[in-house]
């Protein structure tokens, strides 16, 4: 064994100021710390951090209420925070108010740095930031977790975009069957926001285990969903590109300057050439998230014998981005001839406390000012994962109905 091996302060922080064991060539005989996150039978949860030199710890999560923040570009919503109590064994404690059925994301502040939860070994990263998760049953939840139900298949595919200059990666879910059979399928292209990546749907919004909990409930139609990589400038996620370990960062260009929206042909042909696909317009969806939902806007109009069911989840939705690209050039004509012949959805859906709440109700009344049909739910809270789970649980059951 090499003795000289450096030590990143922030890791040896961490293993002094928790009282673990720093390295070990194989975890084989590590256990957790403390037993954390503890959900009670009354879905209230425990939180317990073992960090006997510490002098203040905090829990922030989105099972607190929402805190407002103000910036320069703007108030948001932020998680909001509570303190731990110590006990005389060094454990730190927090037990939650009793929380409705959801999946919950949060970490701990200790002595101002933020770091995840020893005892969680689960936790997904949102651009940069990492964070614990857990579950409580019930509800739209219920559609979150791994049941024991007829499971699709997730592949990671490489595809090469003639326009973008590059091979670049998506996520394809193939519905449970989908192998065996020569049963053809609609699609839905389902798209990140700002800062994430063709892993963002599969991992932060449980798209694998919706689609499969709703299809074998027939909640759902079996289709194809493609999540898509919405950054130009981009081969495939960070860390998984020949680039190597890069940090993330939603600050990229070629988001919202038209490159994506223009290159989108080539991925539909690249599906329906590789997969067992109904390859028209009746069976074809487009929806997203915020950036993601700004993309679907603009590339549902753009090409409107393409898509019949477009979803704009917490959508920057105003009507043109960066420049003067050619994607954004005549809106209103665009816009128009897509409303023609209308989709079979239009599906606008946002929360009340989203920064983005303003906008949208500008689109809405543009729509309704040229009398284009949609439909428009509304939910509470901001722009946060929780939202955009339940919209894609609503959203799935309405697709290929007609």
């Amino acid at each position: 064994m090499n003795k000289n091996i450096l030590i990143h302060p922030v890791m040896l922080m961490a293993a002094m100021a928790f009282g673990l064991p720093a390295f070990a060539q194989q975890a084989l005989w590590d256990k957790a710390p403390a037993k954390s996150p503890e959900v009670n039978p009354d879905n209230s949860v425990t939180f317990r951090l073992v960090a006997p030199e510490a002098r203040k710890v905090v829990v922030t999560g989105d099972f607190l209420p929402a805190v407002k923040v103000e910036s320069p570009e703007g108030s948001f919503d932020a998680p909001g925070t509570a303190e731990l109590t110590k006990s005389t064994d060094g454990t730190w404690e927090y037990t939650s108010s009793v929380l409705s059925p959801e999946l919950y994301s949060y970490s701990f502040i200790v002595d101002g740095t933020r770091f995840t939860d020893p005892s969680n070994v689960y936790q997904l990263r949102d651009i940069s930031t990492l964070s614990n998760i857990f579950i409580i049953d019930g509800d739209y939840a219920d559609n979150y977790r791994v049941s024991d139900v007829p499971h699709g298949t997730v592949s990671k595919v490489w595809y090469h975009s003639d326009s973008l200059g590059a091979d670049r990666r998506m996520t394809v879910y193939t519905p449970a069957g989908y192998e065996k059979g020569d049963r053809r399928y609609p699609v839905l292209y389902l798209l990140h926001g700002m800062g994430g990546d063709e892993n963002s749907w599969s991992e932060l919004g449980r798209a694998t285990q919706i689609l499969d909990n709703l299809i074998a409930s027939g909640k759902a139609e079996p289709m194809i969903v493609v999540m898509t990589n919405g950054n130009a400038s981009m081969q495939a996620a960070p860390g998984e590109t020949p680039q190597g370990l890069m940090i993330p960062t939603a600050q990229l260009p070629k988001t919202m300057d038209g490159s994506f929206e223009a290159h989108f042909p080539e991925v539909v042909e690249y599906i329906d050439s590789n997969y067992r696909t109904l390859a028209d317009k009746g069976h074809r969806a487009i929806a997203g998230l915020s950036m993601g939902g700004f993309h679907s806007m603009q590339i549902s109009k753009e090409y409107p014998e393409m898509f019949d069911y477009v979803g704009l989840f917490s959508a920057a939705s105003h009507k043109r981005a960066n420049g003067g690209a050619p994607v954004y050039e005549d809106f209103d004509g665009k816009i128009a001839r897509q409303f023609a012949n209308p989709p079979a959805l239009y599906w606008i859906a946002i929360g009340d406390r989203d920064f983005l709440y303003e906008e949208n109700r500008d689109f809405r009344s543009y729509l309704d000012s040229h009398g284009y049909p949609y439909i428009y739910r509304e939910s509470p809270d901001g722009h946060i994962w929780k939202n955009w789970r339940i919209y894609l649980s609503e959203f799935l059951p309405m697709l290929f109905t007609r």
